[in-house]
């Protein structure tokens, strides 16, 4: 078999969000969007339903639909991009919440959908979604006369704990919702991890229950088993790959494998990564190709017919961290070509 393994323990995401919601004395909610950060959000939200998460949250109405059908009638699906242009009959019939993000989404949901749920969006600072505090107080009570399900905001630095912007957005999130009788949400991951002032009525993991920062207690969740096509002896001062970018510096063996960036394995790791054959660390070496990545398993006693890039061994943010990047991106950059296995759950 030449396909790279995706190998997803779902009993490692029931213990995440378990240790989450230990950390709060509220309903935990969990974020399944972008196909459950890459890894299923049909398998995924199926798993958490099972220990009674009844509500999830994802990006788009498209989303949303498609989680419906995954997992019947009964959870809340919650549509953080809000009710867009042409969502209407979307979120009718597949019963969606939309958090209202703007004046126009308020009005388009009011005069399409006058009796269906809605929440609200506020922007406490971090300038992306939701409603300003000029217009939050212009439309307030016109909102909260029609019963939301749900006010929340989104931190900008909850990864960092002790950044400034954390206690101001939760100020402002006070001033814009004390008083008022809904439920409310500011924490994610990060937001859990600041302590209970940051919880109110709900919280919404989403990155910590697969696994990534800032979560560090996180159970990985995702392991990539990748296949080795070809092993072949290379001389000192040969090349490999692409722009003979790696050169030998004595006798190797090098192991071709079967990845590469159009599996989301990011191009840019190239020289910083390493797999691994059991307990033995491999280098990449060379550039990392579309398809194909070479390891240098010269010092190995045995040809591996497998090594693990993701795995107890390295995490999503490690990875990540070669790249330049986050966790976010290696999880919900992870290709359509590897074959999916579920264990546990």
């Amino acid at each position: 078999m030449a396909t790279a393994t995706l190998n997803i323990d779902l009993d490692a995401l029931i213990s995440n969000w378990r240790a989450l919601d230990a950390e709060t004395a509220c309903e935990t909610a969990a974020v399944v969007k972008a196909n459950g950060y890459g890894l299923g959000a049909d398998r995924v939200a199926r798993t958490l339903m099972k220990i009674g998460v009844r509500k999830f949250f994802v990006a788009v109405a498209e989303e949303g639909a498609a989680l419906r059908q995954a997992v019947g009638p009964d959870p809340e699906i919650n549509i953080f991009g809000g009710h867009m242009a042409g969502d209407t009959d979307m979120i009718s019939d597949m019963g969606l919440t939309p958090m209202l993000n703007s004046v126009d989404q308020i009005v388009r949901h009011v005069e399409a959908l006058p009796a269906h749920p809605f929440g609200v969006q506020l922007d406490t600072g971090m300038n992306r979604l939701g409603l300003e505090p000029a217009e939050w107080a212009a439309v307030r009570n016109l909102v909260i006369e029609r019963n939301p399900t749900l006010i929340m905001s989104h931190l900008a630095c909850a990864d960092e704990p002790e950044h400034p912007m954390n206690p101001r957005q939760l100020a402002t999130f006070h001033e814009m919702t004390d008083g008022l009788n809904v439920p409310r949400s500011l924490a994610a991951t990060g937001g859990i991890l600041l302590g209970s002032d940051y919880h109110f009525d709900l919280t919404r993991p989403g990155v910590g229950l697969y696994g990534g920062m800032p979560f560090v207690e996180a159970a990985p969740v995702a392991g990539l088993s990748i296949p080795v096509i070809q092993i072949r002896d290379v001389a000192e001062g040969e090349t490999v790959g692409y722009s003979n970018t790696w050169i030998a510096d004595r006798p190797s063996r090098v192991a071709t494998i079967s990845a590469g960036y159009a599996d989301g394995i990011i191009r840019a790791m190239g020289p910083e990564i390493s797999v691994f054959a059991g307990e033995a660390r491999c280098k990449v070496i060379g550039r990392i190709s579309m398809d194909l990545i070479a390891v240098d398993v010269t010092d190995l006693d045995e040809a591996p017919s497998h090594v693990e890039l993701l795995g107890q061994h390295q995490s999503v943010d490690t990875v990540a961290e070669a790249a330049g990047t986050i966790g976010y991106e290696i999880l919900t950059s992870l290709g359509h070509r590897y074959a999916r296995r579920y264990r546990g759950g």
